[in-house]
């Protein structure tokens, strides 16, 4: 290695030998992609935040770019000719258009899950969940042709794999047999300004039309496996208050217009406020007025929104998934996902808030930035041994 990280700060201006990272982003496309977009950006900007000898190089999509600028201003970018909306054309980009960018990186860092079948430098590979194992009736046969193809085939050709939890380790441990040390875990973190831009909490009632009542909001994109048909059916049977609004934040997935058409069919269009996917500076400070974050997907990898809710000293309601029950901790309210076992719940968060708000300050100091940019430090070095 010929260059040399030269740290201004450092006392006896310390060098460290610079390591060429390609960080593989075609697949990160803003706003279709869920909490893995921001789980990855969340992780190199805490990577950028600390010491480090890694280089990182970003090869991204160019509305990527657009959305996040801050990154473009801290790691050089390649920016693609594809959309990566449409897989086999970004497929074909990571096998010719990447693979010739990347050839005198020392690493590459596939964070979408897999591994191009072609490329000869140590690969790190991000697995935020195999929902396809345990729900495949969630994706199409086409993408799951590709994921029972693809998934095991990038696990074997991966140095290491990286999982948001330990409970997403486990099951790739499992399901493919590999060597444990080859599995890490590097989890969501939340930066430490979360929530300081956010509007007032009366000018995002006025905004939002949300009145002066009770509000709960759950961020996530409305594909099947989040819940939002299961919530809509507690909001009809037991959270009668006509008062109540639930926020229901994030893009538009592959459940939205069977979601649109249960608000219409039960009869909630004054108490759901749907302003899709909003400014995350917008998102924070809803989080941040409502009485409860709620949760009740049924399969997550880690669940971000929980440790969002819990910096911006929000009460968390969810159901009993294990990674965000891991995640959790005893910092929040589990509820079974059964319509009658989340009747009282409201109520027992809203008693509970003083206390519930010091547990998730505490427990999200352990889901910081800064945390998951030094996981993912940790995780570069193995994979170069």
């Amino acid at each position: 290695m010929t260059d040399q990280l030269v740290h201004p700060g450092d006392p006896g201006n310390t060098r460290l030998a610079a390591v060429g990272v390609a960080v593989n982003l075609l697949w990160c496309v803003p706003g279709q992609v869920g909490g893995s977009e921001e789980y990855l950006v969340r992780q190199l900007t805490g990577l950028a935040a600390q010491r480090s000898e890694f280089l990182p190089t970003l090869y991204v999509v160019p509305a990527f770019v657009d959305a996040h600028p801050d990154l473009a201003e801290v790691f050089p970018i390649a920016v693609a000719g594809v959309s990566g909306s449409d897989r086999p054309r970004r497929v074909l980009a990571e096998h010719t258009w990447l693979r010739r960018r990347t050839r005198s990186a020392e690493l590459v860092h596939h964070g979408g899950g897999t591994v191009p079948a072609v490329g000869t430098r140590p690969a790190l590979l991000t697995i935020h969940d195999l929902q396809y194992l345990s729900h495949p009736e969630y994706a199409s046969r086409r993408k799951l042709r590709y994921l029972r193809r693809m998934v095991p085939r990038s696990v074997r050709r991966a140095a290491v794999v990286a999982t948001p939890s330990e409970w997403v380790r486990a099951t790739v441990i499992d399901s493919f047999g590999v060597d444990a040390e080859r599995v890490v875990v590097v989890p969501h973190g939340v930066e430490a300004t979360i929530g300081a831009d956010a509007p007032s909490e009366f000018e995002l009632r006025r905004d939002y039309g949300l009145g002066a009542g009770r509000v709960v909001v759950f961020p996530a994109i409305t594909h099947p496996h989040k819940g939002h048909e299961f919530l809509l059916d507690v909001m009809a049977r037991h959270w009668d208050d006509p008062d109540l609004r639930l926020v229901l934040l994030g893009g538009a997935g592959s459940a939205d217009r069977q979601v649109e058409a249960k608000i219409a069919a039960l009869g909630l269009d004054r108490r759901i406020v749907r302003p899709g996917r909003v400014p995350a500076t917008h998102r924070d400070g809803l989080i941040a007025l409502a009485d409860a974050l709620v949760f009740p997907s049924e399969y997550e990898g880690f669940g971000a929104p929980v440790v969002e809710a819990m910096a911006l000293g929000t009460p968390v309601i969810a159901a009993d998934q294990p990674a965000v029950v891991e995640v959790l901790g005893d910092a929040g309210i589990v509820v079974a996902r059964d319509l009658d076992a989340w009747a009282g719940v409201l109520e027992t968060a809203v008693d509970r808030r003083a206390e519930l708000i010091a547990l998730g300050r505490r427990r999200a100091l352990e889901y910081t930035a800064v945390k998951s940019g030094a996981a993912l430090a940790a995780a570069y070095r193995r994979a170069l041994q």
